[in-house]
């Protein structure tokens, strides 16, 4: 037995002739980067990987996907590489800390990847970027490897 739906007529609410589906992906930005960023200090340094959306609607999520490759530290006995989201230079979220312990020289973690939810609660263009810091006395690096690896920032515009 076959089922069968009928619709004469859809009607979605408009804001500036854009239908608002809650709950719907309203569009998909992605930034990527490739390049060698270094430091040896504690103070957090951009990490070359950044995107900008503009919401379509000022209540809507952003849903942000980080993929951060190739991340190595250099350290004494203990180091991290730590990570954080950024929301148009503000602090918003502190995505990962790498931590290495031991007597080593170096260690490597191919990765560092997240995702956050974001509720920025405006329609002007917004810019989103990741930052990292080398601490407890050794430096690190993203985007160290020879494999030429893209490291990934995905935005998302989630409807209300």
């Amino acid at each position: 037995m076959a089922s069968t739906l009928t619709v004469d007529n859809i009607v979605g609410a408009t804001t500036a002739g854009n239908v608002h589906m809650p709950g719907g992906v309203v569009q998909v930005v992605q930034g990527t980067t490739s390049t060698r960023t270094a430091i040896s200090t504690g103070t957090y340094t951009f990490t070359g990987l950044t995107a900008t959306i503009t919401p379509k609607f000022n209540n809507s999520k952003i849903l942000v996907q980080i993929e951060q490759q190739g991340c190595k530290a250099t350290l004494i006995q203990t180091g991290d590489i730590n990570l954080r989201l950024q929301r148009n230079s503000t602090d918003i979220y502190k995505f990962a800390l790498g931590y290495f312990y031991g007597n080593v020289t170096t260690e490597f973690r191919s990765g560092i990847s997240g995702c956050y939810l974001d509720s920025p609660a405006t329609t002007n263009a917004t810019v989103y970027r990741t930052m990292f810091a080398a601490n407890d006395g050794g430096s690190c690096t993203v985007q160290n490897d020879n494999a030429n690896t893209v490291s990934t920032i995905t935005l998302m515009e989630i409807a209300q």
